[in-house]
């Protein structure tokens, strides 16, 4: 049974972002000594990275799900929670990254090369970090974030320069093995190679490297004998060599219908019209094998090809496919623009860019936007004091105000968040701007008649004295319940 697996699926997570930490400075003559909650850790996340010493993808196939490990939690004394560590998955040079939809997330070529396939989640904010000169005390944290997760597809497509094609048993092979040092499974009966075979040949000062394709046979782009497992293999190279068997005694066979058939699944699988091509006629060694390729030739050079009549047993003919393949893979690599330097790309903010988008679907309110999403996941729904600080940070980024634009009324449903994972609430717009109000949430002066402007003055005032009293006092208690106001530094937390 063959253990090489060029395609897998596979479900990767990310480590979860640990919870920021609510604590209070305590020791002796200092009962409340300030916040102290460190923040959480971040979570570790999932990287994929190209190996030159991996060659298959068959460890994936037995163990199809990855997770990265979580970050740990805050504690108090200003202690920070330990990261995650990341979790670094080793794949074979060539491997493309897809999602379900088939859509390419990534072209691993080259050792070295990452790909983060699923991103930690945030760390929590600590209270002490929520802290500021009006907020002395909170008494919440931020919880972390989770991390992402995925479905992703992987598939291998070998890197070589030249490509052998040709019906099974036709000698691709054998021709592998004299050209390189590849020692591939050489036997006499069909689909002997069950595994792309990659080898290094080197012709003058050109080093290439050249794979075989199993398998191809009539149908091989539908699904037929392993053909449809491979062809994908093909698609990095830049010459691709025709292998005719000029010895075969099957019925109905010959070198010009062979290449017929693998030209037309070539053309059937897509993507390969503009590859250069060459005719390889194989095993002209042997009685009538030379009969038939004298035969061909004339009828292949008439078709534009050109023409090699080679024998691995004999080597005849092959210095001279090798250098053939070696000219035609140095002038692709020519031809191939330059890579430039790593450029840094800038894309600033729009100036119209809110954060955020509101439609209204079904009779709902959806809010969807970066960070609006992100503060519902880091918010804990069983502290009111974390509730109200949401709805401070929804204020200040312009949420009730593009609410109240677009017509929403008090008790119409809003939605944050995609639909697995949305918050739900009924607005109430009232409770917005909590840390302005200073505990006087359920007033709203946008709806009360006009008045006198000495009276609005003298009431403005008695607004004043009585929140300064009411905060003095609230200061004095120690409780911690006091909400943010404009300006905080953590908004893009």
């Amino acid at each position: 049974m063959t253990t090489f697996v060029d395609r897998v699926e596979l479900h990767v997570a990310a480590g979860n972002g640990g919870h920021g930490c609510a604590s209070v400075h305590r020791e002796k003559f200092k009962p409340l000594g300030g916040p102290d909650g460190g923040n959480g850790g971040e979570g570790g996340s999932v990287v994929l990275t190209v190996d030159s010493q991996v060659t298959t993808l068959l460890e994936y196939h037995h163990s199809p799900k990855r997770k990265a490990t979580n970050g740990k939690p805050g504690a108090g004394g200003h202690r920070t929670g330990a990261d995650g560590e990341d979790l670094v998955l080793l794949v074979p040079d060539g491997t493309v990254v897809l999602d379900r939809k088939g859509n390419v997330l990534a072209d691993l070529v080259g050792h070295g090369t990452t790909f983060v396939a699923a991103q930690g989640g945030r760390g929590g904010l600590g209270n002490a970090a929520l802290a500021s000169a009006r907020r002395k005390a909170p008494g919440f944290a931020l919880l972390g974030e989770p991390g992402e997760a995925r479905d992703i597809v992987m598939e291998l497509k070998s890197v070589a320069d030249v490509a052998l094609v040709g019906y099974p048993s036709a000698g691709k092979s054998s021709l592998i093995s004299v050209l390189s040092a590849a020692k591939p499974k050489i036997a006499d009966y069909p689909f002997t190679t069950l595994i792309p075979n990659l080898g290094v040949v080197t012709a003058g000062e050109t080093v290439y490297t050249i794979a075989d394709v199993p398998g191809l046979i009539p149908g091989a782009s539908q699904g037929r004998g392993l053909g449809l497992e491979f062809l994908r293999h093909v698609e990095r190279c830049s010459v691709l060599v025709h292998v005719l068997d000029c010895a075969t005694l099957e019925p109905g066979r010959d070198p010009l219908t062979d290449l017929e058939t693998i030209e037309a699944e070539l053309a059937e699988y897509g993507g390969l019209d503009d590859r250069p091509r060459l005719v390889a006629l194989n095993k002209v060694d042997v009685p009538d094998g030379q009969d038939i390729a004298d035969l061909t030739r004339a009828s292949l050079e008439e078709r534009g090809y050109r023409v090699f009549e080679v024998s691995a047993a004999s080597r005849k003919g092959l210095r001279e496919l090798s250098f053939a393949m070696a000219g035609i893979v140095a002038e692709a690599r020519a031809a191939k623009p330059v890579e430039e330097s790593t450029r840094i790309v800038l894309r600033p903010k729009a100036v119209d860019d809110a954060g955020f988008t509101i439609t209204e679907e079904d009779g709902a309110y959806h809010i969807r936007g970066v960070k609006p999403e992100r503060w519902v996941r880091q918010t804990d729904f069983n502290n009111d004091e974390a509730v109200g600080y949401l709805a401070d940070r929804l204020a200040r980024l312009g949420v009730e105000e593009q609410l109240w634009k677009i017509g929403a009324h008090e008790g119409d449903t809003v939605v944050i968040g995609p639909e697995e994972n949305a918050v739900v609430f009924d607005w109430e717009p009232t409770m917005a701007a909590g840390a302005e109000m200073l505990g006087r949430r359920g007033e709203d002066h946008r709806f009360e008649s006009p008045r006198p402007a000495v009276d609005r003055r003298r009431e403005k005032q008695k607004g004043r004295d009585a929140a300064e009293a009411e905060f003095l006092a609230f200061e004095a208690l120690s409780s911690g319940r006091q909400a943010a106001i404009e300006g905080d530094d953590d908004e893009d937390y």
